[in-house]
């Protein structure tokens, strides 16, 4: 009883937070813009308060839009058609298939067999594993929480490190590396977490430039190998397990690889269908296929040769969830748009960095929005909140267009390092108990550091290379 008035209340929050932002207004601000601003801004509040689910709150939103006649029905359900909304609902289908048929896990243990000799090995299988799955599952909740973190704990406790027990032995070495690693590559890739696409969209809106899966994979596949070879060694010396010889987690493994027998048909259809994906989705400039309908010929080869099946289909959960709220805050990031509001709020807040040139802008905007994240427990709501408006902001100010979308589109997921509430697998990881809090926000914001000197040092002279700026 106590846990449903406490949910009510928070609903009761949200809605008080979209009534005054309606009432008071600004007196400059498109009209019907700030209504759905208003609206929009209690949707993103209700994503850290959490008092219905994301999908619950957004239909919430677009029917109070509606029946207030802000927007009208046809306007509410446009985003529902965009392709950016079914790459993501095809993605998830196409990771249901990698974790049913055995492939995303068989995967993890073939690394941890091959690198699993010593602890600081295990940490280079963790960040193996999270780079090949990163690209084909795109809810880093599903690949972090689902297949890696049972994995690392499994392993650390091979080790006869619990918890409870000795968790300094290799298990908080391991949990932190799981984590960060998760972060690294859901920012690689434009189908490593599920919205990531808002920002792709957010800049063909804003400056017509088409940040596709090739683009995206390409600006971060130098700092982001990068990365990942270099944070194992770092968190090593940041909490050093008193553990160094891994073989007994290697030879679990070996023995978990063993009762699952040979690669069946199903594990054959993912491992050719996700390389073809994968070749196709980087070579776009030249067959020209779209993104999202090489994603959907990927899950009708799945049903074709029966590795998923219908009922596998409708019963994914993630997918049709990421369809409700996924369309929706499309919708309401569009209707902003349209309506003027990013156009006002860009213009009020060009002040405040003119007089700057374009790369100081934007970096001086991407460092608030990466620490900005101290404040959010959810991506989605802090890229919903903030990508576009700061997008719009470099714009107005004179930024430099490519540099802007590549560090929002980057720094989207790596500012989840700052935390232990920053995301689903972040929670996941810490939720293990390796790790006490106080030691989990020095380490996050040692690598976060971290991730600015090599994404602003490295990353931006291989975008200078590209001709990004």
């Amino acid at each position: 009883m106590n846990d449903q008035l406490n949910q009510y209340l928070k609903f009761l929050a949200c809605v008080l937070i979209a009534l005054t932002l309606w009432v008071i207004g600004a007196d400059d601000a498109p009209q019907q813009g700030w209504q759905i601003f208003s609206v929009f801004i209690a949707v993103i509040a209700s994503f850290i308060l959490q008092p219905f689910p994301m999908g619950t709150m957004v239909i919430l939103g677009l029917v109070t839009l509606t029946a207030s006649n802000t927007i009208t029905i046809k306007e509410a359900l446009s985003g529902y058609g965009d392709s950016t909304v079914w790459l993501v609902v095809a993605a998830f289908l196409i990771a249901g298939g990698v974790m049913h048929s055995g492939f995303g896990r068989r995967l993890a243990l073939m690394l941890v067999r091959a690198l699993g000799r010593s602890t600081l090995g295990l940490g280079y299988a963790l960040c193996g594993s999270e780079l090949l799955l990163g690209p084909v599952v795109p809810s880093n909740t599903a690949r972090g929480g689902g297949i890696m973190a049972p994995i690392m704990d499994s392993l650390s406790r091979a080790l006869n490190s619990t918890p409870d027990q000795e968790p300094e032995r290799a298990g908080r070495f391991l949990a932190l590396v799981g984590a960060h690693a998760n972060l690294i590559t859901a920012s690689m890739f434009l189908t490593g977490m599920a919205a990531n696409p808002l920002i792709s969209k957010a800049a063909k809106d804003i400056f017509q430039i088409d940040f596709d899966w090739g683009t995206w994979a390409l600006g971060s596949i130098v700092p982001g190998l990068l990365s990942l070879m270099l944070l194992p060694p770092l968190i090593y010396r940041l909490v050093r397990p008193t553990l160094s010889d891994a073989r007994p987690a290697q030879a679990k493994a070996v023995e978990e690889l063993e009762e699952m027998g040979a690669m069946g048909w199903k594990e054959w259809v993912m491992f050719v269908t996700l390389t073809l994906l994968l070749i196709l989705w980087s070579t776009k400039p030249l067959h020209g296929a779209s993104t999202t309908l090489l994603a959907w010929m990927g899950v009708s080869a799945l049903l074709l040769t029966r590795t998923e099946s219908w009922n596998d289909i409708i019963g994914n959960a993630r997918a049709w969830d990421a369809l409700v709220w996924l369309g929706g805050l499309l919708t309401m990031a569009n209707l902003l748009r349209d309506y003027g509001f990013i156009a006002w709020f860009a213009k009020a807040m060009e002040v405040w960095v003119s007089g700057f040139d374009g790369v100081t802008v934007v970096i001086s905007l991407a460092l608030i929005y990466f620490y900005s994240m101290y404040a959010f427990s959810m991506f989605t709501a802090h890229i919903s909140a903030m990508a576009a408006v700061f997008l719009a902001v470099a714009l107005a100010a004179g930024g430099t267009p490519m540099l802007a979308v590549a560090l929002m589109a980057y720094f989207s997921c790596l500012c989840g390092c700052l935390t232990n509430y920053s995301s689903g697998p972040i929670v996941i990881y810490f939720g293990l108990g390796y790790v006490p809090v106080a030691r989990w926000f020095t380490v996050g914001f040692a690598i976060s550091i971290f991730h600015l000197i090599i994404w602003l040092g490295v990353g931006m002279l291989w975008w200078k290379l590209l001709g990004w700026w």
